[in-house]
């Protein structure tokens, strides 16, 4: 998809197309092993190796809107993402994502925070990421810096 088709979308479908492909780099990246959930274990990456993070995804439910610590745990994530042009997205359903990234043996009690990592051998090239990098540029144009995608439901 080019920049140009995501422009010409309406607002519903560039959500609905960015969720799909969200949960699609989500699944390859588990599968490649590249994906570092929690927000302490997300901290760490980025400073040790910023330059392996390729996205990052923030999520929030109900239970933890009001709890201040990991607003400022996401405000100085999001501001590391803009400093080293990373590109950010919100989910709202925890849950969604807890399903996505995890599996039956380990329950993610913190997947508030999850980086999608290049594998070690260099990067790996996904056109649902892609799309998702261009919904984030589209995005910022639109002066949203961090939008909300809703992950599909199964």
């Amino acid at each position: 998809m080019t920049f140009e088709e995501v422009l010409i979308q309406k607002p519903a479908e560039r959500a609905q197309c960015a969720g799909t492909a969200l949960e699609e780099v989500l699944v390859t990246a588990k599968d490649n092993d590249s994906l570092t959930v929690g927000v302490y274990e997300c901290a760490k990456v980025m400073n040790l190796d910023p330059d392996s993070v390729s996205f990052c995804v923030l999520a929030m439910d109900e239970e933890f809107e009001c709890d201040i610590a990991l607003q400022i745990h996401f405000t100085l994530i999001q501001s590391f993402c803009f400093d080293n042009d990373i590109s950010i997205v919100r989910v709202s359903d925890m849950q969604r994502l807890v399903e996505i990234v995890g599996d039956k043996a380990e329950q993610f009690e913190d997947a508030h925070c999850v980086l999608i990592t290049n594998p070690a051998d260099g990067s790996w090239e996904d056109p649902a990421l892609e799309k998702l990098h261009l919904f984030c540029e589209e995005s910022r144009r639109l002066n949203d810096w961090v939008p909300e995608i809703s992950l599909p439901e199964r």
